[in-house]
């Protein structure tokens, strides 16, 4: 089967890719391991919302149109959401259909599937950047008797033997599920590495809203002065709630959860933690300051003070004065850790040259080391907001631009699909 371009991936980059290929009248396929959102619908745990309001959750064309706005979405509400707007746009979504091996063949792309084969002149990777829980080594060194887990496996805490958790990182996610698994009655430990500490509302506004505003959001990649360090920031520590609540360290510390310092290996049944918890929140601190100083300055700036609540300041994060170095997990009936260390990005079946030391694509604000493949849905893709729902518009409509551009620079590269022979003609963007 022959298309001018096979997008990888039904979730929201993907078809955001899809409906402006479609305005530009590209023939294209989608091609889906699973459903249409389908590692929201499968990967995901029970009680998930979204980070993001719902005023913020938009794609090309299309937009939340409820009567909460500042509300945040469920999981299912989001899946629904993504399947609404694939119905909508008529996007060409093949699911269930795997993708086995991509190679580059006499100037285009041979995409292997579970469901047949596609020949291509253009591909577009938007198969997501949490496809893989990013363990750390040290976890084969852990007690055998000790349950693991990844946020992928997580759904809810009946799932967990009955015992002490020890929750590892403190993202979005750790903080998340420590507190659902400490509301369970289980006693739980989280160990916490470098975070960003933010409050959820600031000044009566969304601290999302004021990220807009000050345009950090639209920071692009090719403003950024360390773009890798910029691309492997954690996520914030934020949840979506009815009560648009704050989550931090000292809520959870608050309700009895202990909190040590970054999980450092493990000795026979004993765990082993940094010493430098007071350092990484005092920054985490710091630097939540600096983000509020700028929005007062903004504020002032602006004039909105007498429109606005006061600014204020939070505490401190607060830490034992010694915290634990080291835990022996079966006498404290530690019977699961949780691994919220991250996600990375599975690659497996791309056969192209486009890989660096790291097994990271090369890429340039996602227009990759290869001719005609384009890259969708990674943190700080081509803005900060590049990993966000909404922020697939901005990227797809560029990308979708230079695809066209490439396409008609390159007329006679492959033949419509469906016809046997013959070049194809360049493409123009619907009128």
């Amino acid at each position: 089967m022959k298309t001018r371009c096979v997008i990888i991936g039904a979730g929201h980059c993907g078809l955001a890719m899809s409906k402006y290929l479609s305005d530009y009248s590209i023939d294209h396929v989608v091609l889906e391991r699973g459903e249409i959102a389908n590692s929201w619908k499968h990967e995901r745990w029970d009680s998930l919302r979204l980070l993001t309001p719902n005023w913020q959750t938009r794609l090309p064309g299309y937009a939340y149109s409820g009567d909460n706005p500042d509300g945040y979405m469920m999981v299912t509400e989001l899946t629904g959401f993504i399947e609404n707007y694939a119905r909508t746009i008529s996007a060409p979504v093949k699911q269930h259909t795997r993708v086995t091996s991509v190679t580059a063949q006499d100037g285009n792309y041979h995409v292997a599937t579970t469901r047949g084969d596609w020949q291509c002149e253009a591909l577009v990777i938007a198969s997501g950047a949490c496809n893989q829980a990013q363990i750390p080594a040290i976890a084969e060194y852990a007690p055998a008797s000790v349950q693991m887990l990844t946020p992928g496996q997580y759904r809810n805490p009946a799932q967990l033997e009955d015992g002490g958790v020890l929750v590892v990182g403190a993202s979005a996610t750790g903080l998340q599920l420590a507190e659902e698994i400490h509301r369970s009655g289980r006693p739980v430990t989280l160990a916490v590495g470098e975070h960003v500490r933010l409050p959820r509302t600031y000044r009566g506004k969304d601290i999302q809203w004021w990220m807009d505003k000050l345009g950090i959001f639209d920071q692009r990649y090719d403003e950024i002065d360390d773009l890798s360090r910029g691309r492997n920031l954690p996520s914030p520590q934020l949840v979506g709630s009815a009560t648009r609540e704050s989550l931090d360290l000292n809520r959870l510390t608050a309700t009895g959860i202990t909190i040590t310092g970054r999980l450092a290996g493990f000795n026979e049944s004993s765990a082993q933690f940094s010493g430098s918890l007071g350092n990484v929140c005092a920054l985490a601190d710091l630097k939540m300051d600096r983000l509020l100083n700028s929005i007062d300055e903004w504020v002032t700036e602006h004039e909105f003070d007498n429109e606005l609540d006061p600014p204020l300041r939070y505490l401190r994060t607060r830490i034992e004065d010694s915290p634990p170095l080291l835990m022996d997990l079966e006498r404290n009936n530690i019977k699961t850790i949780l691994w919220a260390t991250g996600y990375r990005a599975d690659y497996s079946w791309l056969q192209l040259p486009v890989f660096d030391r790291k097994g990271r694509i090369r890429h340039e604000g996602g227009v990759v080391d290869s001719h005609a493949v384009y890259l969708m849905g990674m943190p700080l893709l081509r803005r900060r907001k590049s990993s966000f729902i909404h922020g697939a518009e901005d990227d797809a409509r560029e990308l979708s631009a230079e695809l066209l551009s490439r396409l008609n620079s390159n007329p006679e590269s492959q033949t419509d699909k469906g016809a046997a022979d013959g070049p194809v003609r360049p493409v123009h963007v619907a009128a």
